[in-house]
């Protein structure tokens, strides 16, 4: 191994142990504050006993939530997978369209302005109606909170194109699809990848809120059913399961972005 990748893995092993610095500072302290001042006047569990529960719903045999943690997961990251998919497929054309043509933004974009504020879950009961109580209603959900993100930063994105660019492929020859797939498209990747992240974070959120609704099964309906029986340590357990695989998520949106971008450097450092 050359002298440079040994400290490239230095550096990076060095970055690991200082951003792991926090999350082991505040696990200690709330394993101290539960179990030494009773912190939450026992409602609240300590990191022991989420690991206790974590290991139960994992691995158990027996009891309420024991051995479901692997279907939970899949059913939500199923729903998660495709109502973002499904985002992604009407909202990255639709902005790339409404950036490069004026008549679609003028078209579509005061819609879009009228509907964004309105809050995500103010959708749900019309996702019920048309899609019933399942999986449809919860991707639904999913695909809608996503949506948006992705449309509004793949419009901007086709906007920055350099007119230089532009310009340059008329010059050769380029036609108006030419110009849109080979010029346009890729000068907005970085910003719609961008609104990629934001959504897949989204999506995490909103199936958790759809399942405790509209579905029997995934993370959000165990983590709203073991509210019910005060399993508190099961709630925190789904909460730290959301929040990690979101994490993961947007890793694997970052290794995309930096795989198939690598001429861009200035997406993400």
């Amino acid at each position: 191994m050359s002298f440079k990748n040994r400290l490239a893995g230095a550096v990076s092993d060095t970055t690991v142990i200082w951003r792991s610095i926090p999350l082991i500072f505040l696990l200690g302290l709330w394993q101290y504050l539960v179990q030494v001042y009773r912190f939450g006047d026992g409602f609240i569990p300590s990191p022991v006993e989420v690991v206790q529960a974590m290991t139960e719903w994992v691995f158990g045999d027996g009891g309420r939530y024991s051995g479901t943690w692997a279907a939970s997961l899949r059913d939500s990251a199923g729903r998660v997978i495709c109502g973002f998919l499904v985002a992604l497929a009407i909202g990255a054309p639709l902005g790339i369209l409404m950036g490069s043509y004026r008549v679609a933004a003028n078209l579509v974009d005061p819609v879009l302005q009228l509907i964004r504020p309105i809050p995500t879950v103010a959708w749900i009961p019309f996702c019920l109606i048309f899609f019933g109580i399942g999986n449809s209603a919860a991707i639904a959900l999913v695909a809608v909170g996503a949506f948006f993100p992705i449309v509004l930063n793949a419009m901007a994105g086709a906007r920055q194109v350099s007119p230089l660019h532009l310009r340059s492929a008329l010059m050769l020859g380029a036609t108006r699809f030419q110009i849109l797939s080979r010029v346009v498209v890729p000068s907005a990747l970085p910003s719609l990848l961008v609104g990629a992240r934001v959504a897949i974070g989204l999506a995490w959120m909103l199936v958790v809120i759809s399942e405790m609704v509209a579905v029997k099964s995934g993370l959000g309906y165990e983590l709203w059913d073991a509210y019910y029986y005060n399993r508190m340590d099961v709630v925190v357990a789904a909460m730290a399961t959301v929040g990690l695989f979101g994490f993961l998520s947007d890793l694997i949106v970052q290794r995309v972005v930096r795989r198939y971008l690598f001429w861009h450097q200035g997406t993400f450092r």
